[in-house]
């Protein structure tokens, strides 16, 4: 069998005149994507263009045009919502009558303020604070508890700078009213949970980066032996990053961008441009090692220039083919935020692919004469990798189902699987914006959202009062009051225990929704939209599967030549994502290792979490098995039997699938010691999907299932053997 890399000039493909160009003009290539590089991060987090990504950010639950959000639109025509500012008030002594006067006369300064419409505290009522009319804003219901919440409305239609200029006055004079009665105040308001979602995203951000880089470079220092081959991979995930911001800044215009999108994005594009990184150089240092001068001339330099983006480049062009492909899945779903993390995806994918052909063979050449230094063996064709194989493939039945009843174990949570879409539960218990709210649910029942709210299309208050008075008796049902819309309908909101999203909320929407009434209704609240969601999604996931599917079952045709592999590929993934799955699941849902992971189990997932990891999972998955795949086709096209390549390929890849598998996690792990729940739970679950595909798919599971299947690994029919040689990527 001929060595590949030895085995004489590369084939004249477009990656190979490509690897040609940039050994020519290596530093024109790294000039540019610096150029790039601080472009990208000007713009986006400097705010060059006058403002930042991180300015630009929203938060809010996930939605689609569905009955909930109609019957929003309804609420909203008639009784238009207004921005608001809510003071808690505690240790009060609303008996004294200097205190209440003092109060008074301070909360009637808050109403002076520019673009404040009107002020709610029971300061302020005709009859004072013993006004029954007040009751729901005491604590309580009573002034004997001290404590009394005041809202400031702010006039509709202010403009970005009024509206800010507004509520940081009125902030300071409704505090200033809690001074004035010697008692304790703390705000709250909607704008102000997304401002602490979005700067705890930030924060998370930097935090991630800055646990994650450093030790990705220890490792890679050992890994290649030396700083400058170290770095090369690192420089080329901050140049991916600049990119991913950018196109996120660039999207941020499109469509309202969730605050916890970046940090996913930036998750993704982070891991795998070390992922290809580490790919380019290991194949450059390899190629390298065939030279005969102990420093390597101009002409063997670009030898191995040439011969890396021909075969690595070829590698990295299809995974991050095949990761665009499972991240383009989320364009077909309907809710903007999943079709804004999937184009920020392909984006970010595109990017590091780009990255890993480009500017890091070229940083490659220019420092080849100091990777040379540090002796590099050539590779052998025997060592633990192809023992492990040897091993695998004499008991290949016996690995793969103790491999397959792992797994299958752990998965097993994901038939309890339950999914919530939190608000200020994102943050931590001790975030003062998710404490200030908690507290004011607690206190204030009355001022809390109803868990439902039915909008009744009918004049007719005394029909929808008769007919909503059957779900009184419902489980869970606190509380049902019928008011009247402006646009002459009726609303009907109900107060259930537990949380906005808990089951009784949904068993409740669900029975409202298959009752028949006299007239129209529409069902919205946090359940309703998250039951909308959830049906939205679950509708079009089979579209964005047979999208998934068919277009990495083309890719891994065009690779292989073969339709059994990427049949293969796909089966063993989905085991292992469900495996994955399973782990998020006990470990959240269930509540295990809260402690040691730094959070609080609400008992759910959040809903977006298993569609986002089944993308950005597959995708990864399909990341190692391109990898693997590439080297075992790369012998067996030079004439290496089926087990021999199979052995061959997991020799020469095993050490960089386990290096970069290892990268991943410390990528994702950076990314779990932040704040942001959602964010925790993506970490956690791709951190255990890269795990378990490095580990018992790509080690055990592969080269079992390979030897059991034999020469079958490589059958076509004849008509799509002739697609493959006319059409099929080689080298």
């Amino acid at each position: 069998m001929q060595n590949p890399s030895a085995a004489g000039p590369a084939p004249r493909t477009r990656l190979a005149r490509l690897g040609a160009l940039i050994a020519r003009h290596p530093r024109t290539w790294i000039v540019a994507w610096a150029v790039v590089a601080i472009t990208c991060f000007a713009v986006a987090v400097g705010g060059v263009t006058g403002e930042s990504l991180f300015e630009r950010l929203h938060s809010g639950a996930p939605t689609v045009e569905s009955e909930s959000s109609r019957a929003q639109e309804v609420i909203a025509e008639s009784q238009p919502a207004l921005e608001t500012l809510t003071m808690q008030v505690t240790g009060a002594d609303l008996a004294d009558a200097a205190t209440v006067a003092a109060g008074t006369a301070a909360t009637r300064e808050v109403a002076q303020v520019p673009g404040v419409k009107s002020v709610r505290s029971p300061l302020l009522a005709p009859g004072g604070v013993t006004d029954p009319s007040v009751a729901p804003l005491l604590k309580g219901g009573t002034p004997t508890a001290g404590g009394f919440v005041t809202v400031v409305d702010f006039a509709p239609g202010l403009d970005k700078a009024a509206q800010d200029a507004a509520e940081t006055q009125a902030e300071a004079r409704l505090l200033g009213v809690a001074t004035a009665m010697h008692a304790q105040g703390s705000v709250g308001s909607t704008s102000k949970v997304i401002e602490a979602i979005t700067t705890t995203v930030e924060r998370d951000l930097l935090r991630g980066e800055g646990i994650a880089l450093p030790l990705t470079f220890v490792v890679m220092f050992f890994v290649f032996g030396g700083f400058v081959a170290a770095g090369m991979p690192i420089v080329g995930a901050v140049v991916s990053i600049g990119g991913a911001l950018l196109s996120l800044f660039g999207f941020s215009h499109v469509v309202e961008l969730d605050a916890t999108v970046v940090n996913i994005v930036t998750l993704l594009g982070l891991g795998l441009s070390i992922d290809y990184g580490l790919l380019t150089v290991s194949r450059f240092r390899e190629e390298l090692a065939h030279r005969e001068h102990d420093v390597p001339t101009r002409a063997e330099i670009a030898h191995a220039a040439e011969r890396t983006v021909a075969t690595a480049g070829r590698t990295v062009l299809f995974s991050g083919l095949t990761v665009a492909i499972a991240l383009a899945g989320l364009l077909i779903f309907e809710a903007s935020i999943m079709r804004a993390i999937g184009v920020a995806g392909v984006s970010v994918v595109l990017v590091a692919m780009v990255v890993a052909i480009t500017l890091v063979p070229a940083l490659c050449v220019v420092g080849a004469k100091r990777l040379s230094r540090k002796a590099v063996e050539k590779p052998s064709d025997v060592g633990l990798f192809s023992r492990l194989a040897v091993g695998v493939q004499r008991r290949p039945v016996a690995v793969i189902l103790g491999v397959v009843v792992v797994l299958v174990t752990l998965a097993l949570p994901t038939l309890s699987m339950k999914l919530t879409s939190s608000g200020t539960e994102l943050l931590p218990k001790d975030a003062p914006q998710r404490v200030f709210f908690e507290q004011l649910d607690r206190d204030y029942p009355a001022l809390s959202a109803p868990e439902v709210t039915v909008v009744a299309r009918t004049a007719d208050t005394a029909a929808v009062t008769a007919w909503s008075q059957q779900f009184r008796s419902r489980p869970g049902v606190e509380g049902l009051v019928v008011r009247p819309l402006g646009s002459g309908d009726q609303r009907v909101d109900i107060r259930v225990a537990g949380r906005p999203t808990s089951d009784e909320a949904q068993d409740l929407v669900t029975t409202i929704r298959a009752t028949s009434a006299p007239f129209e209704t529409l069902t919205t609240g946090q359940a309703a939209g998250q039951i909308d969601f959830l049906d939205s999604m679950s509708a079009r996931a089979p579209y964005a599967v047979a999208l998934v599917v068919l277009g990495t079952f083309v890719l891994l045709f065009l690779m292989t030549g073969s339709v059994v592999l990427p049949v293969k590929a796909l089966l063993l993934n989905v085991i292992s994502l469900g495996a994955a799955l399973g782990v998020v699941v006990w470990i959240f849902q269930e509540g295990h290792l809260e402690g040691l992971l730094g959070f609080t189990s609400v008992g759910a997932l959040e809903s977006m979490v298993p569609f986002l990891v089944l993308a950005f999972g597959f995708g990864l998955s399909m990341d190692y098995e391109v990898f693997l795949l590439s080297r075992i086709v790369e012998f067996h096209r030079h004439g290496a039997g089926n087990d021999r390549a199979v052995s061959l390929g997991l020799q020469r890849t095993g050490r960089i699938i386990t290096s970069a598998a290892l990268l991943i996690v410390i990528v994702f792990g950076g990314f779990v010691a932040g704040d942001i729940l959602i964010i925790k739970e993506m970490g956690v679950a791709l951190v255990a999907a890269v795990v378990i595909d490095a580990t018992l798919v790509r080690m055990l599971l592969v080269p079992a299932t390979m030897t059991v299947l034999g020469r079958w690994n490589w059958w076509a029919p004849a008509p799509m053997r002739r697609l493959h040689d006319r059409f099929g990527i080689t080298e």
